[in-house]
């Protein structure tokens, strides 16, 4: 028995003796987006960020903090600092006192597609201010449903809708339908229709190209919608009930774009 005790006492020291003094070297990680520094997107955002006189407000589901590529990030760098405050929760305003005066200021509008919405193109026909406080939800759209449906003090802010038919900039990620985007594009199309200026679209949606294009150039895939592939019977799963009212609800937008 001391001697298998003995055995095992020199087989860990030999196994210790092995571990190299120093730490492994690390992939350098850019400063500003946390990127690795050979994907870092920096080089596309808006230098300097951009001055909207508008603000977005991101309800952010907790669960968006862990995805590995997000876009909210890019939005919060390519806007001036404060012109982007995020809020992170399951409900609201739960423990922030700030964000419960931004909801109840009068130029607050809820981005967010219920039945009482107006397009948000004709917001300042309904409530002409000399700027807004646009808040937008972010997390996936059944993420983003219990948010509203948990936070009472939202079903009383002006709602606005964005009806387009764009295809979203994000290939490496497949989308319901082809009118989703992502928060920052969505946020995006949204100031250029608050400040009555493309260049927020064009510009803030810059850095997810070029994260995109290096996604693609090391082994990610370009993804079609799940509508296209259903469309064209690609799609390898069943069509289960949330994703069949998805796409209902993807059609009644479209026919009132057109």
């Amino acid at each position: 028995m001391k001697y298998y005790n003995m055995y095992n006492e020199v087989d860990v020291l030999a196994d210790l003796s092995g571990i190299p003094p120093d730490p492994p070297l690390m992939r350098s990680v850019c400063n500003q987006c946390e990127r690795p520094s050979s994907v870092c997107y920096c080089m596309s955002i808006p230098n300097p960020p951009l001055k909207p006189s508008s603000r977005i407000i991101l309800l952010q589901h907790p669960a968006e903090e862990k995805r590995c590529l997000r876009t909210a990030p890019m939005l919060q760098l390519g806007l001036e600092q404060g012109k982007c405050l995020t809020f992170r929760g399951k409900y609201f305003p739960g423990r922030h006192t700030e964000l419960v005066d931004i909801l109840n200021l009068d130029n607050t509008l809820l981005l967010y597609p219920s039945s009482s919405a107006i397009e948000i193109s004709a917001v300042h026909e309904h409530c002409d201010k000399a700027s807004y406080n646009l808040v937008i939800i972010d997390g996936t759209w059944p993420q983003a449903k219990a948010i509203y449906v948990g936070s009472p003090i939202l079903h009383k802010l002006k709602q606005v809708k964005l009806l387009i038919s764009d295809i979203s900039n994000y290939i490496i990620r497949t989308q319901p339908s082809d009118g989703c985007l992502s928060t920052l594009e969505t946020a995006a199309y949204a100031l250029a229709v608050l400040e009555k200026d493309d260049m927020y679209k064009e510009k803030l949606v810059e850095p997810l190209k070029t994260m995109c294009e290096f996604q693609l150039k090391n082994g990610a895939v370009s993804h079609q919608s799940k509508e296209f592939r259903i469309k064209n019977n690609s799609y390898p799963k069943l069509i289960g009930k949330r994703l069949n009212k998805v796409l209902r609800e993807a059609e009644v937008m479209k026919t009132r774009i057109s």
